[in-house]
């Protein structure tokens, strides 16, 4: 959705791609799995499994795994390399039992409840976790044992988002990565390009142009789609305040924000993000 340049009163606002933990959610809800297609390096014991995952497990997942609903990648200890680390698991709640396997209803109830314990999981709140470099991903069993029925799922912290190539390497475990009013800019986001939208993604311990600083509430959960254009408005004026506040309200400033579209507001997404210049 882009956006021409605005400037106010040195301000750039900008619609960007999807955050990391919703684009995961969008293409878990669309693929297609069978016994064989769990992954790379499967386990054979994981695979059509019925029982519930062991949770803290780590796995060194791959962007083509993380794209597929359902994972049998073989577990490794957690002190090797690992891109991976299973945070939650349990078994759907009996309303979901009777869904279709690919039904729409069980990526919205996974993006509450992986959502939800992944914030706890990292001890940051839905603002920060929107800017970190670590995103989740859901699994349930495969088709054939779905049809078996098993109902299990699986929450997994990863190390990257949609849009990386390859993911970097978890430290033993994940949790608390993001504790602290400042966590380590080794897992935060910022952008290093002239624009923000086409601007590369990289760590904010990497030279950088561009810093997710904040996040803004466009809506609440009751709050029903107002509008592409009016969720666009209320995060540019929004984002436009919110960056000038952060940075001691100086006359001149650049920022950038990201808001999104109707199908990411019903999955549960009611925030835009908020960029400030930073040319560091």
């Amino acid at each position: 959705m882009p956006l021409t340049p605005l400037r106010a009163p040195r301000a750039l606002g900008r619609a960007l791609l999807p955050p990391p933990l919703l684009v995961l959610l969008l293409t878990l809800l669309v693929a297609c799995t069978s016994s064989g297609d769990q992954g790379d390096n499967t386990d054979p014991e994981q695979v059509d499994a019925v029982e519930v995952p062991e949770l803290s497990a780590c796995r060194d997942l791959t962007p083509a795994d993380v794209a597929k609903p359902s994972n049998a990648t073989r577990t490794v200890d957690c002190s090797e390399p690992h891109t991976a680390e299973t945070y939650k698991v349990g078994t759907l709640p009996e309303e979901l039992h009777d869904l279709a396997y690919d039904s729409d209803s069980l990526g919205t109830w996974a993006y509450t409840t992986c959502g939800d314990a992944f914030e706890a999981f990292l001890g940051a709140d839905e603002s920060v976790v929107m800017r970190a470099r670590v995103s989740w991903a859901w699994f349930r069993p495969s088709e054939k044992a779905w049809d078996e029925g098993a109902r299990w799922y699986r929450c997994d912290a990863i190390g990257g988002g949609e849009a990386s190539e390859e993911y970097d390497e978890l430290p033993e475990t994940a949790e608390g990565l993001l504790v602290g009013v400042q966590p380590d800019d080794r897992w935060m986001t910022c952008a290093n390009g002239e624009q923000v939208d086409t601007a590369e993604r990289v760590a904010c311990s990497e030279p950088h142009t561009w810093r997710a600083v904040t996040t803004v509430q466009v809506g609440d959960e009751t709050t029903e789609y107002p509008g592409d254009r009016v969720v666009e408005v209320r995060s540019r004026d929004y984002c436009a305040e919110s960056v000038s506040a952060r940075l001691g309200y100086p006359p001149d400033y650049d920022y950038a924000y990201t808001w999104f579209g109707e199908g990411q507001w019903n999955a549960g997404n009611r925030r835009s993000i908020c960029w400030a210049r930073t040319d560091q």
